[in-house]
């Protein structure tokens, strides 16, 4: 074998490489990593919201509607090179408050939380019909009684 049929060799090797690199499939955990032992210690009716903020530390996100509920929430994701991940695997573990911020509940949910969101062309599909930029510039000339010319029960009717 000659020097440079080497050399075309090696070469052609890092490309092959390079561009099989960028094939691989990638995987990522985004979120709280649950440690089972950690999770397992909180006892129901025992541990209050202090106890549990200091095992477990501050909830990946409490509830919106009320504070009664903590959400720790790990997910699993794969990937092909650039394209957009899927989730493989999601531990989400609730926590429930009573009145006192006593531990009222534990609850360990996984896939079946996630949920698919398919945008269509990118727009949000609304109920209703179909206005035009102009309909909807001029739509309400007519529709809305200016102030002062009247709209009361009985326009003939003054003040008496």
């Amino acid at each position: 074998m000659s020097v440079l049929f080497k050399r075309v060799l090696f070469a052609a090797g890092l490309a092959a490489m390079a561009a099989t690199g960028g094939c691989t499939k990638m995987r990522a955990h985004h979120g709280y990593v649950t440690d089972a032992d950690l999770a397992n210690s909180i006892q129901p009716g025992v541990d209050n919201r202090d106890s549990v903020r200091r095992v477990l530390g501050t909830p990946t996100l409490p509830s919106q509607y009320t504070a009664s509920e903590w959400y720790y929430v790990g997910r699993d994701t794969r990937s092909l090179s650039y394209r957009n991940p899927k989730p493989v695997g999601q531990t989400t573990l609730r926590i429930r408050f009573d009145d006192k911020g006593v531990v009222k509940s534990i609850d360990r949910l996984g896939m079946e939380q996630v949920v698919s969101i398919d945008p269509s062309n990118k727009k949000t599909p609304t109920l209703g019909r179909k206005r035009g930029f102009f309909d909807q510039l001029f739509g309400n000339i007519g529709q809305v009684t200016p102030g002062g010319l009247g709209g009361g029960a009985n326009p003939n009717n003054q003040n008496q």
